[in-house]
């Protein structure tokens, strides 16, 4: 599949991709792509963030590709239930732990726990070994409980701006691939 085959939902986490971020970048940079627009994007609320995605989801002219970070993926996960178009592709990046207690600030966990069914479209789920978000073995396990090619990211961090991941040409070219397998 291509992008130009696609509508592409960009799905940022807590409070939003900044312009140097890799989520904004790709969204510049593919025509299909559009990102999700959240209300409050500092102070997330489970039903109205995944209730923007479903709307998102259901709007597309075309087969649906998810790309989310950190809290979008939780929020894309959550807002499954709703979608009443076709997803041929979710593009998981950095998965936070919302059902860790100790996660800050504190009303993310609202958004979990993550349901286990394995998901009903392709997936890929990117995690770092030294996320401060989540453990890398509770990403590991949340990709296989979804049925999703995980993919080890080594030591970057949250795989955002802040961890020097604005460019990430890994990332585009792992989504390069995953988008020509779908």
């Amino acid at each position: 599949m291509k992008a130009k085959d696609t509508d592409i939902l960009i799905v940022p986490g807590y409070t939003n991709s900044g312009p140097d971020h890799w989520q904004s970048r790709w969204e510049s940079k593919l025509s299909t792509a559009r990102r999700v627009e959240q209300a409050e994007w500092s102070k997330p609320v489970r039903e109205e963030w995944t209730a923007r995605v479903a709307q998102a989801v259901n709007a597309a002219e075309r087969p649906v590709v998810l790309v989310a970070h950190s809290l979008g993926v939780a929020t894309a996960i959550q807002a499954l239930p709703q979608f009443r178009k076709p997803v041929v592709g979710g593009f998981f990046v950095a998965p936070p732990d919302v059902a860790n207690p100790a996660i800050r600030p504190k009303h993310l966990m609202t958004f979990g726990p993550y349901p286990r069914d394995p998901l009903p479209f392709a997936s890929i789920v990117v995690a770092s070994r030294n996320d401060p978000y989540s453990t890398f073995e509770v990403a590991e396990d949340i990709a296989a409980a979804w049925g999703s090619l995980f993919i080890d990211a080594g030591e970057v961090g949250h795989l955002n701006a802040e961890s020097g991941h604005g460019p990430w040409p890994e990332g585009s070219l792992t989504f390069a691939k995953f988008l020509t397998g779908l």
